[in-house]
C-alpha cells in the first residue's frame, strides 16, 4: 500500500508539473515570474480593458471577469496559476488596465504586485524637470511640453506648495520613484502622483525635525538636491550636508558645481552641446550670470535643482557631526571626496587629487 501511495503521489506531481508547463507555456520552475514588465508601445497598442478588483475578491470571480472581458483566454488557467504560485490570497485591489489577450502569467504577476498599468516611467534621483519630461514623452505617457506647462505649483492643492508662487516650477518636489499610468492619464494626473509620493515620504515628523533646526521644506529640498548631484558615496551625504550648512551659517558661498551646471542648462544651445549636466566646468562657466550660480551668489539658490532621494533629504535634516568646511573629488572609481576643516588642508587635497 505504501508503494502504491508513493507512486500515486509521484503521478499527481508529474501531472501537476505537466499542467503548469502547458498552462504557462514556459518551461522552468513553477514560481518563476518575469523580473520586469516592458512598457507597452502606445502607438500600436489596442484599446485597453479596465478591470476593477475589489479587496478580498475571490480569484475565481476575478478570473471569470478577465475571461469575459477578453483579457485572458481561460478563467481556469488564471485560477490554477494563482493557486500554484500561492497568490490566491495576495491579489491587490484596484483598477487595472490590460491589453486584450494578455498572457495569464503576466496578469497574475501584475495583480499580485498591484501593477495597475504596463505603462510606466522611472524618475531617477538627481533628474531635473526637463529630464523627467523627456522620459514621460519617450514612454508615451504625456508630452514633454504638456508636462512642463503643468508642472507649476499653482496647478495643485498640496499644503507644502502653499508658500510657493503659483508660477513656481515644481523642480525638486517630484519624488523619484517608478510610477505606473493608464493611457488616459493627463499631465496633471502624472504630476499629482509624484507630489503625493513626496507628501508621503517627506512626513510630518521630518517636517517638524526640519523646522526644529531652522529649515523649511523648500530649504531642505534645495540643499538636498545639490547633495544629490554632488554625492556618489552614500555615507558622504550627511558629511556634505554638514559642510554646506556650516558654510551657510558662516556666510561662505556654497561653491557647488551642480548649481552652475543647472544654470548653464537653461541655455538650449548648452544642452544641445553638453547635455543637462555639463562635465568639466571651465573658469568661464563658473562666472555664469545666474542666481543659481553659488560661486557668485551667497546663500542657497532660489530653489531645488533636481529631484532628491529620501536619503539626501534626511542627510540635510540630520547632518554629520564634523567640522569640515571644504571637500574635493578624489577622482577614484567610487566617486569619493576628500574633506578638510581649513583652507590650507583643502588646498593640499586639491594639489593631491587634482594634479
Amino acid at each position: 500500500m505504501r508503494t502504491l501511495s508513493i507512486v500515486g503521489v509521484v503521478l499527481i506531481l508529474g501531472m501537476t508539473a505537466a499542467t503548469v508547463w502547458v498552462i504557462t507555456g514556459t518551461p522552468g520552475v513553477v514560481d518563476e515570474v518575469p523580473a520586469a514588465l516592458p512598457p507597452t508601445p502606445p502607438a500600436s497598442s489596442p484599446t485597453p480593458v479596465i478591470i476593477s478588483v475589489e479587496a478580498n475578491e475571490a480569484v475565481k470571480d476575478i478570473g471569470q471577469m478577465l475571461e469575459d472581458e477578453g483579457v485572458i483566454d481561460s478563467a481556469i488557467q488564471f485560477r490554477v496559476l494563482a493557486e500554484l504560485l500561492g497568490y490566491e490570497k495576495m491579489i491587490q485591489s484596484g483598477e487595472y488596465e490590460f491589453d486584450p489577450d494578455t498572457p495569464a502569467l503576466q496578469v497574475v504577476y501584475r495583480m499580485r504586485r498591484g501593477i495597475l498599468s504596463s505603462l510606466f516611467v522611472t524618475v531617477v534621483e538627481g533628474w531635473r524637470l526637463e529630464e523627467i519630461a523627456d522620459a514621460l514623452d519617450e514612454q508615451g505617457v504625456v508630452s514633454r511640453e504638456g508636462f512642463l506647462e503643468a508642472a507649476v505649483a499653482g496647478n495643485f492643492d498640496f499644503d507644502f506648495l502653499q508658500r510657493l508662487g503659483p508660477a513656481t516650477p515644481l523642480e525638486g518636489y517630484l519624488f523619484p520613484a517608478t510610477y505606473f499610468y493608464g493611457r488616459s492619464a493627463t499631465a496633471e494626473d502624472v504630476i499629482r502622483q509624484m507630489l503625493e509620493a513626496m507628501d508621503d515620504n517627506f512626513s510630518e515628523e521630518l517636517l517638524r525635525d526640519a523646522l526644529n533646526v531652522g529649515l523649511t521644506m523648500h530649504g531642505v529640498l534645495t540643499l538636498a538636491s545639490i547633495i544629490e548631484r554632488e554625492a556618489r558615496v552614500p555615507e558622504e551625504r550627511p558629511i556634505m550636508a554638514q559642510v554646506f550648512l556650516a558654510r551657510l551659517r558662516r556666510g561662505i558661498p556654497l561653491e557647488a558645481d551642480p548649481t552652475v551646471q543647472y544654470a548653464l542648462a537653461m541655455d538650449p544651445e548648452s544642452v544641445a552641446e553638453f547635455g543637462y549636466w555639463k562635465a568639466g566646468l571651465t573658469e568661464e562657466d563658473l562666472e555664469v550670470d545666474s542666481t543659481y550660480n553659488t560661486y557668485r551668489f551667497g546663500g542657497l539658490p532660489l530653489g531645488p535643482i533636481a529631484a532628491p532621494r529620501l536619503d539626501s533629504i534626511e542627510a540635510v535634516i540630520e547632518p554629520a557631526d564634523t567640522n569640515y568646511l571644504y571637500f574635493v573629488a578624489t577622482g577614484d572609481e567610487e566617486g569619493s571626496h576628500a574633506f578638510a576643516e581649513t583652507l590650507e588642508e583643502h588646498q593640499q587635497n586639491i594639489e593631491e587629487f587634482q594634479r
